[in-house]
């Protein structure tokens, strides 16, 4: 099993922001790129473009596991099969065969609903809560010197002096407090996704491991793809045999 991991906050709260626009642009490549590339690969035309797809996906995927690693204190494996010796197309032949090239693809789609849901999660939260925290400093600069909710028209909460901005500002502070564990479980929840669709698979993480242990006349690209994986496996991690 692995142990639960909590990013720390300095790196979470920017973490959560970025997914929102590396999710559109992780959407936006593969969809178009397939679309394209599919329909016009029967004249030969879409190959060029579905060969994009396939290294741009793991590109992108790269840096999906950079930045979980390096905002998130969290390692995920770079599980590709290695590449066969020989001609160009029998190497992207086997990227395209490769399921962790098309489990890519699927996490870049899912980062953009993921990422909408936690940019505005964290957006929300925190704009809300150091409003609160900040409003008896801000509320005389407002119109009519006053911070009034829903509206100035509609006032069903009027903050016009310091003592009665002082009990919004505790529930800012409390609102903050619950801020801070939200923006960490999202970012491990994230991180739980990076590992589950950017690292290897637990059949793939047995194979890594029982190759290493007992396959020693193996091909040096098959040993170090081996070696890779369970070096880079989550502290605490063990597979059942």
């Amino acid at each position: 099993m692995t142990r639960t991991h909590r990013p720390r906050l300095g790196g979470a709260l920017p973490f959560l922001l970025l997914s929102l626009p590396l999710g559109i642009l992780g959407f936006v490549f593969v969809v178009t790129t397939t679309s394209v590339g599919v329909p016009t690969a029967l004249v030969w035309v879409g190959i060029p473009v579905l060969m994009l797809l396939l290294a741009g996906t793991r590109g992108l995927a790269d840096l999906e596991r950079a930045r979980v690693r390096g905002m998130l204190s969290a390692t995920v494996p770079r599980p590709y099969r290695p590449l066969p010796e020989g001609p160009v197309r029998s190497r992207w032949l086997a990227r395209a065969r490769d399921a962790q090239t098309w489990r890519d693809a699927a996490y870049l789609i899912i980062l953009l609903p993921v990422g909408i849901v936690e940019f505005t999660l964290v957006v929300v939260f925190w704009s809300v809560s150091l409003g609160l925290i900040t409003l008896p400093v801000y509320y005389r600069f407002l119109p009519e010197g006053l911070y009034a909710f829903p509206s100035h028209d509609l006032r069903w909460v009027v903050v016009d002096s310091v003592p009665t901005a002082l009990p919004w500002m505790a529930l800012g502070v409390l609102l903050a407090c619950a801020s801070v564990p939200l923006t960490r479980g999202l970012a491990a929840g994230h991180a739980w996704l990076a590992r589950a669709l950017l690292g290897p698979t637990q059949r793939r993480i047995r194979a890594a491991e029982a190759g290493a242990a007992t396959d020693t006349g193996a091909a040096p690209g098959v040993t170090a793809h081996n070696d890779t994986i369970t070096a880079n496996l989550p502290a605490g991690h063990s597979v059942a045999r």
